[in-house]
């Protein structure tokens, strides 16, 4: 199971507190009865593993096996809204998950759905959401430290699963770990996996455990809001626990209200199309700014943590840029209302200038290969800090017409990190003797000040290729 990456994302939080969820006013059903696997039956296909269940004291024991596919014992039953709990121990060689809402495919019997990850690894992303043999990681708990250390290895783990509607949520020992939004399936099958070790035979015969399987269908009670991340898949909204955390939608997916053109005071009248919720520049001939020209935002942000989805088309440039200054060399400050009159000695000179999350075809666009050790690549801090995307970040860049999820996050003591896809892959501190000198050798070394100023608007690059954009959402940060 754990090879593709997610959509996105995961969120960065402070002061982060646990709450133990509710019990619930619906009355808890037993889904084991200890003795046997009444209710329950192995998935079969040619695309089903071999790994064999047994029933132990109390217990229903997964044991692994080589060279067999992941296996999976499902509920004879199919279920829609519930919440289900159940204690789960796994030798610390494996991993595993809990299907939910899962289905079968006809053809070979491969079970597909949600997953809630089993993972006793040092990565710890137990609690995760992972869409097995679909879209991948949905949700892992990679920079939220509270979800991240609720497992305990070696020993028995209550997990927690709350489908209800769209809102697919996760606890481990009590702790909130994954929130996802997402309507791809509203129904499907509960599922215990053994997962695949391949030729490994030093893991063959090490056990998953799972015992206490209940579950609850009638009067359901959520937990409260709380401040695990939210990954929201529906477009261009905000779950109740993102107001609470403080996201504001920056695109509303219908209008183009907050925004205006760079060096303007309304928004282009060409070059960018709102449509089925989606904001995207126009076709251009592939120059900076020279079709409708880039947009930023009316308001303008300090410490702040931004997330927005994009969708590249092949060989295509853009950028999402913040502190940015519309007019150089950086002394003049442009105020919404105030005439757009350009000052003795400034210069427009295509797009305006800001730290860059640059958002770019790596494989088929030019400036993949331009600047220094891979600086201009996607997720990079543009011509400063090349992005990682060695070892486990390999998986955070998904393929051209998918959506990614970026994510920039300014801290109040200037440090700034790039998420892609859920994965970290860019991390600095403005002001600091580092970041001067990469400054210093630099496109932007000519340019007093870059990147230091206290507040500036978000801003979209036009850079004349089709890019994709929706579901851009900011919170301000102390």
């Amino acid at each position: 199971m754990k090879r593709l990456p997610l959509l996105l994302v995961v969120c960065s939080f402070a002061g982060l507190t646990s709450a133990t969820p509710p019990q619930g006013k619906g009355s808890w059903k037993s889904l084991f009865d200890g003795k046997s696997l009444k209710g329950w039956k192995v998935a079969e296909g040619s695309a089903s593993g071999k790994a064999r269940y047994e029933i132990k004291n109390g217990e229903i024991i997964g044991i692994s096996q080589t060279n067999t596919a992941n296996t999976f014992l499902l509920t004879e039953q199919q279920y829609g809204d519930f919440i289900f709990e159940c204690d789960v121990k796994v030798d610390n060689s494996l991993n595993s998950g809990i299907q939910f809402r899962s289905l079968q495919r006809e053809n070979d019997g491969r079970v597909y759905g949600y997953q809630m990850e089993i993972d006793p690894s040092d990565r710890s992303w137990s609690g995760g959401i992972y869409d097995e043999a679909r879209r991948g990681w949905l949700a892992m708990p990679t920079n939220y430290e509270a979800g991240k250390k609720a497992f305990k290895r070696g020993e028995w783990n209550k997990y927690r699963i709350e489908a209800i509607g769209n809102s697919l949520r996760t606890f481990v020992n009590g702790i909130p770990v994954s929130n996802v939004v997402d309507d791809q399936t509203l129904k499907g099958y509960i599922a215990l996996q053994v997962h695949s070790i391949g030729k490994d035979a030093s893991k063959e015969g090490k056990t998953i455990q799972w015992k206490n399987i209940r579950i609850q269908t009638e009067n359901l009670q959520p937990s409260p809001v709380d401040q695990a991340p939210v990954v929201n898949l529906v477009p261009n909204t905000l779950t109740e626990q993102e107001k609470a955390q403080g996201f504001k939608l920056l695109f509303d997916g219908k209008t183009s209200t907050g925004w205006r053109g760079a060096y303007k005071t309304a928004f282009p009248e060409k070059g960018w199309t709102i449509k089925d919720g989606v904001l995207s520049v126009d076709k251009g001939d592939g120059a900076e700014s020279t079709n409708g020209g880039d947009i930023v935002t009316n308001d303008s942000y300090g410490a702040f943590e931004l997330t927005f989805q994009f969708k590249l088309t092949e060989g295509a440039n853009s950028g999402m840029k913040y502190f940015v200054k519309e007019w150089l060399p950086y002394t003049h400050e442009f105020k919404p209302g105030q005439p757009m009159t350009v000052p003795d000695g400034y210069v427009k000179k295509g797009s305006a200038i800001g730290l860059e999350f640059q958002v770019l075809d790596d494989a088929r666009h030019p400036d993949a290969k331009l600047g220094a050790a891979g600086n201009r690549t996607i997720g990079s801090l543009y011509d400063l800090i090349p992005a990682d995307k060695t070892g486990a970040n390999k998986a955070a860049v998904k393929p051209i017409g998918e959506w990614n999820e970026g994510r920039v996050i300014v801290y109040a003591n200037n440090h700034v990190e790039h998420w892609l896809n859920g994965f970290k892959v860019v991390e600095y501190d403005r002001g600091s003797p580092l970041f001067k000198a990469l400054v210093e050798r630099s496109k932007y070394a000519s340019y007093k000040g870059f990147g230091m100023a206290e507040k500036g608007p978000i801003l979209i690059q036009d850079h004349g290729d089709v890019v994709s954009f929706r579901s851009i959402k900011i919170r301000e940060l102390k």
